[in-house]
Order: structure tokens, then sequence, then C-alpha cells
């Protein structure tokens, strides 16, 4: 850490957010959150998936306070979500034969990707929050394709069972929305807009800045 920085903690042991939070150029821990999430989104279900997100992402941030008082700590949840009425939120396939099945629930229709990411400033308990909205569209494809894909890249830690980095892509007809990072599980966009208002990037000016 730089000397003198309060301490920037992803509360999170993903490679995936890792890798995306060292392109902000930031110093950062990142640390496996003390929370049983699965037991809590069990817990929690009266809550929209949107709700749900958030709900996670701040127990995970939460969980690490006392472990880190005097650090800024980032949570983020993603929940993939086919839509409703009811909503049918998706999770983590474990297994080859789940996330086929999953892959084939998703063919030929669109999905949501709700992202929600929170920076709590362990010091004072105070929380920022903000929710990515992806809309996604798979293409319709074979089981053979699916079984092909899930074998060769075994996205087994993905709620989706997909990943955009990888052929995943192949699976796709079209992808709307304002930050594809947010499908990969950290919307930087977002993440920025709560570490300036921190202090923790460089804020905005207000007006262009002009040559002297």
């Amino acid at each position: 850490m730089v000397p003198g920085m309060r301490p920037l903690v992803l509360a999170s042991t993903s490679r995936y957010r890792k890798t995306l939070i060292e392109r902000l150029e930031l110093p950062f821990v990142a640390v496996a959150p003390e929370y049983d999430e699965r037991a809590e989104e069990e817990r929690l279900t009266e809550l929209s998936p949107a709700e749900l997100a958030e709900a996670l992402a701040l127990g995970k941030a939460e969980s690490l306070r006392a472990r880190y008082p005097d650090a800024w700590i980032l949570g983020a949840d993603q929940i993939p979500v086919i839509p409703g009425p009811p909503d049918e939120m998706l999770h983590k396939p474990g297994t080859e034969a789940r996330a086929v099945e999953q892959l084939l629930r998703l063919a030929g229709r669109d999905h949501h990707m709700l992202t929600a990411v929170v920076l709590l400033d362990a010091r004072t308990g105070a929380v920022t929050s903000a929710l990515d909205r992806q809309v996604l569209t798979m293409r319709r494809f074979s089981r053979a394709e699916a079984a092909a894909y899930i074998h060769a890249h075994r996205p087994l830690d993905c709620a989706g069972s997909y990943r955009l980095e990888d052929p995943g892509i192949k699976l796709f007809a079209r992808i709307e929305g304002g930050d594809y990072t947010g499908i990969i599980g950290l919307p930087l966009i977002s993440v920025t807009r709560l570490l300036r208002a921190a202090g923790l990037l460089p804020r905005d000016v207000d007006g262009p800045e002009r040559a002297e």
C-alpha cells in the first residue's frame, strides 16, 4: 500500500474480479469474505434479484469490516436472471451436466445479468452502491455444441455456465448494456464512479480543461 493511504480491500478471491480491478492501477488486497453466501441467499427469499445481489455484496464487505477497520472494502455479487414473472435466478452449476442444462435453458432467449457493487467505509460504516444490468441474448445452439463448450472450457464456477472472455462468446447473438465488464464480474465503470466519490481516484473536473 502507498504510505498514508487507506487500504482498499476487494472482498473476493475470484480471479476474474481480481484481474478486472488490476486494470484500475490501484493498490489493493483481495481477501476471501467470511460469509456464507448461499445460506444468506436461501434466507433472503423475500428480496428481488436486484435487492438480493446488493444484500449479498454488502454482506461480503461487512464480513471483513472488523478485520480491516481502516479500509475501504469493495464487495460485489452477480446474479443471472431469466425474466419472468416470476424471475428465475441461476446459480453456479458445479458440474458439467448441470452446466449443459443451464446453457440449454438460456439458448434462444434473453436473460439479464445483474451485478451489484458496494463500497464500505469500514471506519464509519457508510456505504455507497451501484447496480449494473446487462441484457444478453443467446443464439439457438444444439446440446452437442453446449456440451462441447462446457467440456473444453469448464465454466463450472460461473453462474450462467459461460464466460465471455473465452469461446463462450460464440454462444451469443446480442449483448445490450453500458459496461461489458459487469458480465465478467465487476462493472468497472460503476466501480470507478464509487472510487472517485471516495477520493480513491481522480475526480471529474468542471468543464473541459483548456491548454494555455
